[in-house]
């Protein structure tokens, strides 16, 4: 039986795929930590349910897959909560990654901050046309907190994550298939069908081969963490500086940041 969620919303078809929609359309699907945890709740679900053979993870309406953190809830962190955030985000992200049953997001709308490090956990991605990707996180004095510096990285190479990453600037699905951010571009309308088409493809194989190429491609990359670690310390200490605290309270003031590198 499927839990009942305050901020997702799940749909198990017969054929065994679980839709998992972020469901907060009014905050453009923004990440809090409950949704955090909800979404480490529905995946483990996911993994012990028998009937549930993959998942398509999307958000509800049509702006937004996720926008990004909650900005409010992070202003008032301090430094130890806040390494503490990145660790759950991680944990909850990885769990994701490394599950044997396949994972689709399908990206409708914006995907930025902790929203394209949401996509990023899954197996692949697919984006609807209007779909955008970012990792804005430098306007507000932060870095990526769950697992963007690590997974970007992998996904389209050193140099442009950098640059993506320190200009904070955000592009279009065309841009983010050209770099190997997402593997198809579908108009909005059929985004869903085609998961569910290409998600339906996979079923057909055999699902221990299926679990097994993933955590085979997993095993590729630096299982130890030491990646994610050093990601979720300098993410804490961003929450120590000047730069945070302005970059938030410019944020949530929409005005644009004073930033003095302090």
């Amino acid at each position: 039986m499927l839990p009942v969620l305050e901020n997702l919303a799940l749909d198990l078809a017969d054929n065994g795929i679980l839709v998992i929609t972020l469901n907060r359309p009014s905050k453009l699907n923004a990440l809090n930590a409950a949704t955090i945890d909800e979404i480490g709740r529905a995946v483990q679900t996911a993994l012990d349910n028998p009937q549930v053979r993959g998942i398509i993870l999307t958000g509800a309406g049509d702006k937004a897959f996720v926008a990004g953190a909650d900005i409010a809830e992070l202003a008032a962190l301090d430094e130890l909560q806040a390494r503490r955030a990145a660790e759950r985000g991680q944990e909850v992200f990885c769990m994701i990654e490394e599950s044997t049953k396949p994972v689709i997001a399908a990206v409708n709308g914006f995907a930025l901050g902790g929203g394209c490090e949401l996509a990023m956990a899954c197996h692949f991605r697919v984006a609807s046309d209007n779909a955008r990707f970012g990792q804005p996180e430098v306007n507000l004095g932060l870095i990526p907190g769950y697992g963007g510096t690590q997974r970007l990285t992998r996904l389209i190479g050193k140099g442009k994550a950098l640059e993506l990453m320190m200009t904070a600037d955000i592009i279009k699905a065309d841009e983010a298939l050209r770099l190997g951010l997402v593997n198809h571009v579908v108009p909005q309308a059929e985004l869903l069908g085609f998961c569910q088409q290409l998600l339906g493809r996979i079923l057909t194989k055999a699902p221990l081969a299926v679990g097994l190429v993933i955590d085979s491609v997993n095993a590729y990359f630096d299982k130890e963490r030491h990646g994610y670690q050093t990601e979720a310390n300098a993410f804490a200490r961003c929450f120590a500086s000047d730069d945070f605290r302005e970059g938030t309270q410019a944020f949530l003031e929409k005005r644009p940041a004073t930033f003095t590198g302090k």
